[in-house]
């Protein structure tokens, strides 16, 4: 990444230029700001525009590390960081991998990362944009109401800068909108969403949104609760994103370490059905999280996490890395400059199949359609892999899709779930989160109702 915010920059350099013999110093620094635009009813129920920016400091010594930040950069607040971290460092606990990410010679991949037509996107259009929405999610069907409608947008300038040699800058921003609804035929009621992102505003799809948030309540309405059986599953992409980002803990490098990956001792090894792959590639554009380096400045990749249904590669940091005897693999995150780094996926995408949601339903002649999942981090143990979650869907018979049904759960174990994947969506969806979604088939789930 090119310098691309030098004042930050010098900012960052400024600190890391004031280490004394024996330290190590990682200067972090970021500002950027969001807006939210809430309309109910025609009407703006909520909105917020808000800045934020800061400094976080850390420090090792040897082996004990010392942290501090602060939520300005006036340079006297600055000077008080630096000397609190210093004084930090003596209270730390000497840990053996303890250090900074040092340059590891790999590439970074150029991306478009701020839209400058976003950057100057008037407020009254914002506003105009998310009272569009609930309109066309009225116009979709007349037992709709729209909830909320949401316009959402943020930007972001950060720096970073260390002893060991890293010193990177750049600046990003994004958007998107989403919709909540509400069927009601008289009888009951159900909810729905929908999402569109962009690069900026004039990339929305808002009748697609609109669309899918109606489609998804309406379809709910007279729903009954199913007997208990085992049967085949169709994820709805928005679930699947959901599920995926559920393994990202287990393929946690920093987890494997711990003990704590239900993969711990599976590497090159079958895992899950060989039409099988997953891969967390930051440096796709069309990620909502794209990124081109990582929460310690090391070039983001593309990496292969589960390759033809093979485990290939867990995530690291440079501290998970230093701890397990590898090497990074771009895959620090941090939440800001008010804390550390620590491992994380960046941006998951399972490799699509060839056929549409239809075709995989037109295959299956027993089965149910999962549409909404409650409680997913909650109910699934990424230690043991066990899985048992709250849905809602709609029947499959012959190849036809049939009865609404909920208030059901739906039960296995993560291993026996990716082993038993049967087929895969041409339905890419990029969603506004860390994993993408499609339609995703798995055989012998057990479904437990009446």
């Amino acid at each position: 990444m090119s310098v691309e915010v030098p004042e930050l920059q010098d900012l960052a350099d400024s600190v890391v230029g004031q280490a004394k013999i024996g330290e190590q110093i990682e200067a972090y620094v970021s500002r950027g700001g969001e807006t939210s635009v809430r309309v109910y009813e025609g009407e703006v129920e909520h909105f917020v525009s808000a800045q934020s920016e800061g400094i976080g400091i850390r420090i090792i010594r040897e082996g004990r590390t010392g942290f501090a930040y602060a939520g300005t950069l006036e340079l006297a607040a600055i000077a008080e960081v630096l000397a609190e971290a210093r004084d930090n460092v003596q209270f730390g606990t000497v840990d053996e991998w303890a250090g900074l990410a040092e340059p590891d010679g790999v590439a970074q991949i150029p991306q478009k990362f701020w839209d400058e037509e976003l950057a100057n996107y008037p407020t009254d259009k914002k506003i105009s944009i998310t009272k569009e929405l609930e309109q066309l999610t009225l116009a979709a069907d007349a037992r709709v109401r729209a909830e909320q409608s949401n316009y959402e947008d943020g930007w972001g300038e950060t720096a970073v800068s260390t002893t060991t040699g890293i010193r990177e800058s750049g600046r990003g921003n994004s958007c998107y909108v989403s919709v909540s609804t509400l069927a009601d035929d008289g009888d009951e009621a159900q909810t729905g969403f929908g999402f569109s992102v962009g690069d900026s505003p004039k990339e929305f799809d808002l009748n697609k949104a609109a669309r899918e948030a109606a489609d998804r309540a309406t379809r709910l309405l007279g729903a009954t609760k199913p007997t208990s059986k085992r049967v085949t599953v169709i994820l709805d992409p928005y679930v699947t994103s959901q599920f995926i980002s559920i393994l990202s803990s287990a393929l946690n490098g920093e987890n494997l370490a711990k003990g704590r990956s239900l993969f711990a001792d599976r590497l090159d090894q079958q895992v899950a059905d060989s039409r099988f792959t997953l891969v967390d590639d930051p440096t796709n554009p069309l990620a909502y999280t794209a990124t081109d380096i990582d929460g310690e400045g090391l070039a983001a990749r593309r990496n292969v996490l589960i390759e033809n249904g093979v485990l290939k590669k867990f995530v690291h940091s440079s501290y998970s890395a230093r701890r397990m005897k590898t090497k990074s693999t771009g895959n620090a995150v941090r939440g800001g400059f008010a804390g550390s780094p620590g491992v994380g996926c960046l941006a998951m995408q399972v490799q699509p199949g060839t056929k549409s949601q239809a075709e995989l339903i037109s295959s299956i002649d027993d089965g149910v359609l999962i549409q909404d999942v409650s409680g997913l981090h909650s109910g699934v143990n990424t230690i043991s892999g066990d899985f048992s979650t709250g849905a809602s869907g709609l029947v499959i018979t012959n190849g036809t899709l049939g009865a609404p049904i909920r208030e059901f759960t739906i039960a296995s174990t993560l291993q026996k779930m990716l082993l038993n994947i049967a087929d895969l969506g041409n339905d890419i969806d990029w969603l506004p989160m860390r994993s993408v979604g499609l339609s995703l088939v798995i055989h012998e789930i057990m479904m437990s109702g009446a």
